[in-house]
């Protein structure tokens, strides 16, 4: 009996042993410790009665993470879009976001991020992220003051901006916003507008609540620049060229690789949401993947680079595949107040209406009057209407062009994906041919558009079309044709429109991708029209 003697006290030592590896070894091996992960909420834009809601979810551990879940609650009156680099599922106002395939793991010291569209004037509580709170930490004293929401900027002026931003929560006395340590404002309520500043002049600020008890956490900053800068006017004949915000067949690019022959980048697209009228934007992340990185900040530097350099960057919103929708009053307001947003963020110089699923003439000229007073004389305003939508002045979008010819930049209607069309003589021409363009040019230019409101839409080369492909030498020929009655083909216009406005092209990607001869012919060219 003695061996069962000597058996028991190192039996209980075994015991006590594994329980102290049990305590001291985090459970589930390769799971990191939830206290060191954190979900870090911003609304990246805000246009009063919708916004754009971001998460970063950061692992600060030194262990990867697989799978992860975000839970929140939305207070009555706001609710959830669509979204994005997300799935959700809803249970009243309570939201659970989860990891998709293909951003489950995160790892060591990494971070993912995932989107989404909020409407109402609430803001995420009550946040967890893996079970724990989003903060990284732990619940903390229920009357301490949480950070406000994400500040956005809702006007601006020469001399002044106004910001607006989300409660924080606790019961603040009021709020304090701050350029960088340098107190600007304080207010009670979650609006301030910050006065004599410079014209052109740019600025972040972040807020702080505060009450008898100190301040809270600042809230993320947002940077703004006033109005009044002097922007350098368009060419008398320039070249416009669309940028991929996607990936498909062509090149993938950043904005810092456009060639230098453009003039104008439209920037495609502007995206709908779940109600009518409202656009949205981001970086594409497919897109971001495709050149290696690509971050809000670095293409918003890439926008200013590119402005610096005289050029100009507009956001086109719709596409083959659009479903922006602007059919009503209401519609309107959302188009014209999530686009002014979207502006005000991302630095764009105006917009391009290319809704190829129908259009509004009377809502969408009513937007676009409110936008350009939102955003300024300077703005630019394009359109690139299909053949078929320009054949006659009884079309919605030459009602249109026509309604807001006095705001309207230029009308660069797609020479391609069309068929045979009507010229302006009542002739038949194919797609494809010199013919084609200058004829139908034609119809915009003696029906009320001016010359500078014209210029010819063509792709870039194989793979951009399924059809109106030319060699961009027959392009030249066709503005010749139209500025100095050169070299045209068997159809010639009665007069001559020396101002005709120049080109553009589908796309910048695509002719990138067939050796960047389009940009290389065309852009050029322009420089020798009267």
């Amino acid at each position: 009996m003695r061996p069962h003697a000597d058996l028991r006290p190192r039996s209980v030592i075994s015991v006590i042993a594994v329980l102290l590896v049990a305590l001291l070894v985090p459970l589930g091996g390769s799971q990191a410790n939830a206290e060191s992960l954190a979900a870090t909420f911003t609304k990246p834009a805000n246009w009063g009665s919708g916004w754009e809601g971001r998460f970063t979810l950061t692992n600060g551990t030194n262990q990867a993470i697989n799978g992860w879940k975000v839970e929140f609650d939305l207070p009555a009156g706001t609710s959830v879009g669509s979204y994005w680099d997300a799935l959700l599922t809803k249970n009243g106002q309570h939201q659970t976001f989860e990891n998709r395939n293909y951003n489950a793991a995160v790892p060591a010291g990494g971070s993912v991020t995932f989107g989404f569209l909020g409407n109402g004037p609430g803001a995420p509580e009550n946040c967890t992220f893996n079970g724990a709170p989003c903060d990284g930490g732990d619940t903390g004293n229920p009357g301490e003051l949480g950070a406000p929401g994400s500040p956005a900027v809702t006007a601006r002026t020469d001399t002044s901006l106004t910001l607006s931003w989300q409660p924080a929560s606790g019961t603040p006395t009021g709020y304090r916003v701050y350029e960088g340590s340098d107190l600007r404002a304080t207010v009670s309520g979650t609006t301030a507008t910050i006065g004599g500043l410079a014209k052109c002049s740019t600025h972040s600020y972040t807020v702080k609540a505060y009450d008898a008890n100190g301040e809270s956490p600042a809230s993320t900053a947002v940077t703004s620049t006033t109005s009044g800068c002097v922007s350098s006017a368009l060419p008398k004949h320039f070249l416009t060229g669309y940028w991929h915000d996607f990936v498909n067949q062509a090149r993938p690019l950043k904005l810092s690789q456009v060639p230098d022959q453009y003039d104008v980048v439209a920037v495609a697209f502007g995206e709908s949401t779940s109600r009518f009228g409202e656009v949205s934007f981001r970086v594409d992340p497919g897109l971001a993947s495709a050149v290696g990185g690509y971050t809000d900040e670095q293409f918003k530097a890439d926008v200013k680079a590119l402005q610096a350099k005289g050029k100009k960057v507009i956001l086109s919103v719709g596409g083959e595949k659009g479903a922006i929708w602007v059919g009503n009053s209401s519609a309107a307001s959302l188009f014209t107040e999530s686009m002014s947003a979207i502006i005000a963020e991302w630095g764009f110089d105006g917009v391009d209406i290319d809704l190829e699923n129908g259009i509004s003439p009377q809502y969408m000229g009513q937007a676009l009057r409110a936008l350009r007073a939102k955003v300024g004389n300077e703005m630019i305003i394009t359109m690139a209407p299909q053949t078929v939508d320009m054949q006659s002045t009884g079309g919605a979008y030459f009602q249109l062009a026509l309604a807001i010819k006095d705001i309207l930049t230029v009308v660069h209607m797609q020479y391609y994906n069309s068929g045979t069309m009507l010229g302006c003589d009542q002739g038949v021409y194919s797609q494809g041919t010199l013919n084609f363009m200058t004829a139908l040019a034609c119809i915009q230019l003696e029906n009320g558009l001016r010359p500078d409101q014209v210029a010819l839409g063509l792709p870039a080369g194989a793979g951009a079309a399924g059809g109106g492909v030319v060699q961009p030498g027959l392009v030249n020929n066709a503005l010749d044709c139209l500025a100095k009655g050169t070299n045209c083909g068997s159809f010639k216009p009665s007069k001559t429109y020396p101002d005709i406005r120049g080109a553009m092209t589908w796309s910048i990607n695509w002719d990138v991708t067939n050796g960047g001869r389009f940009a290389g012919t065309v852009g050029p060219h322009l420089d020798t029209l009267p």
